[in-house]
């Protein structure tokens, strides 16, 4: 194992984490909230303690200077060997993602938003995984830089925080940079979409930029808040429509779903509403087909065959959501079919994505759009876009593999001709797929049963509760239903349950395998 190269590329990403913490720190001394003073809780005794504005400055104060400082001490020790094995790359992302929640929690408990560490380690993961899930009951309470740096920790790990470092590590001819890509990268084939991994990168991250910058600016042509939804409930949003932009565009950008005000985006305009589902199906495509319509290759995107299963699965949700909310109209209080259809395309464009954004209780809805919903959320969006889920790209794998394997049955000298975006489909990439698909559904009924064991939770959390926090976290989709639904948070569980959501909302960002190899002990024994 190559420790010193490992503890450097780690120490990076610590000074990169420090460096982006200045975001936060910059915005709780735009709102001042140094010259307020926040009364927190505790539980112990009913006792409760005032703290002083100064603690939001020092609440990233003192992470960016540990992390900054541990970074560069990290980068004394010079490595032998400057190439990382398949292995190490895959232990060194797990080991990241895990490092960069442990310190991204600090702030919440400095600042005295969210007292308790566990609970704390769980909303930041939440963030960087962009799950969604929270354990916030009141978000009202919350203050400016808690908010915007849970939302820009959907942005930081949509595209991936090693995509972004991969710029500028040094390239290497025996692939230690790809290692490290396929390792963070959803999806079941990741490669270079240029000759150069650091080009890549910047390609990548520029689209995600671009995009992220567009909506900012379409939000900002009109009113996101519904005013006088929020008025009735005595909060005043006005005058906080770049804040609430960025935050929405952070969560779309990364297919995050953390909210920042009441009910969600419930009370956003039909005009924001449509926007966010647009934008949020446009984060769901696979970032490789805006690089070809960059450079003029329309119709290659066109001749995808996962692009074009993810439309026709949107277009068939979004049709029998709308129809099932239309014959219910009444029941659900919507006041036109219109309604119905925007919450519809919403609502799926949110779950399909795994963003979790919500503007109506779905819990509440009729069993065949929940039942649509809840497919959508196991499948998720295309391969290579932020969202989370098993990905289209691997439906399709799986679907062809088992024709191929029914058709074999049958006949045992057929000869496999399936093809996936006009490439053979080779027997390992089946088998790898279906390899993802079975750990995925154990893990499921893994973390399912575990939580069964809570004895903390209320009536409440019966087994549809507690499968649907399983699914939505290893799908990293945010809210699920009954108990967790999409009103409600994860506050009600124990630590123990927390830890394990939240180490199952890694594996679900990580795709299972550099967790897995991050903790098996032949990954650190010497050869």
């Amino acid at each position: 194992m190559n420790y010193k190269l490992l503890g450097k590329i780690l120490g990076k990403i610590m000074i990169l984490e420090g460096v982006l913490m200045v975001a936060p720190l910059i915005v709780s001394l735009i709102y001042k909230e140094f010259s307020t003073d926040t009364i927190v809780s505790y539980g112990i005794g009913g006792a409760d303690i005032r703290y002083g504005g100064i603690r939001y400055i020092l609440a990233f104060i003192i992470p960016i200077v540990a992390l900054t400082s541990i970074g560069f001490l990290l980068q004394i020790p010079k490595p032998q060997r400057k190439s990382l094995y398949q292995k190490e790359g895959f232990a060194l992302v797990a080991l990241v993602w895990i490092v960069m929640a442990l310190f991204g929690a600090i702030p919440f408990v400095i600042n005295g938003d969210i007292p308790n560490y566990i609970d704390a380690c769980f909303e930041i993961t939440s963030g960087f995984t962009t799950t969604g899930a929270s354990i916030i009951d009141d978000i009202t309470a919350m203050s400016h830089s808690t908010l915007f740096w849970r939302s820009f920790s959907h942005w930081i790990g949509g595209m991936g925080i090693l995509v972004f470092v991969l710029i500028f590590i040094p390239e290497s001819k025996d692939g230690s940079a790809m290692h490290l890509l396929r390792a963070e990268s959803p999806g079941p084939q990741v490669g270079k979409i240029v000759s150069k991994m650091r080009a890549t990168a910047r390609i990548l991250y520029l689209i995600y930029l671009g995009l992220t910058v567009l909506e900012i600016a379409i939000l900002m042509c009109a009113p996101i808040v519904d005013f006088s939804a929020t008025d009735a409930l005595g909060i005043d949003y006005r005058g906080e429509r770049f804040f609430h932009a960025l935050l929405t565009s952070f969560g779309s950008a990364g297919t995050g779903g953390f909210g920042f005000i009441p009910n969600s985006m419930e009370f956003f305009t039909p005009f924001a509403q449509y926007t966010i589902s647009i934008f949020l199906l446009l984060f769901g495509c696979n970032f490789t087909l805006y690089y070809l319509i960059l450079i003029g290759k329309i119709k290659d995107v066109l001749r995808s065959e996962e692009l074009k299963t993810y439309i026709f699965m949107v277009i068939g949700a979004v049709a029998i959501v709308f129809v099932n909310l239309l014959t219910t109209l009444e029941k659900l209080d919507f006041a036109s079919g219109e309604q119905s259809f925007r919450h519809a395309l919403f609502q799926v464009a949110s779950i399909i994505t795994t963003t979790g954004f919500t503007t109506q209780n779905f819990d509440l809805w009729p069993m065949l759009s929940k039942s649509v919903l809840v497919i959508l959320m196991f499948t998720g969006a295309m391969a290579g876009s932020t969202a989370g889920g098993i990905k289209t790209s691997r439906l399709v794998i799986a679907f062809k593999g088992l024709y191929i394997n029914i058709r074999k049955l049958i006949n045992p000298r057929y000869v496999p001709k399936a093809k996936f975006e006009g490439k053979s489909l080779e027997e390992k990439t089946t088998n790898d797929v279906f390899s993802f698909i079975t750990l995925y559904f154990f893990i499921i009924i893994g973390v399912t049963f575990i939580l069964s064991f809570d004895s903390s939770v209320g009536e409440g959390h019966g087994f549809f509760s507690n499968f649907s926090s399983a699914l939505a976290c290893i799908s990293n989709i945010g809210p699920g239903f009954e108990a967790v639904g999409p009103y409600l948070s994860f506050s009600s569980y124990n630590w123990l349950s927390k830890i394990v959501l939240t180490f199952t909302m890694l594996i679900g960002r990580l795709e299972i395998l550099p967790i897995l190899i991050l903790f098996s002990p032949r990954t650190w024994k010497k050869r």
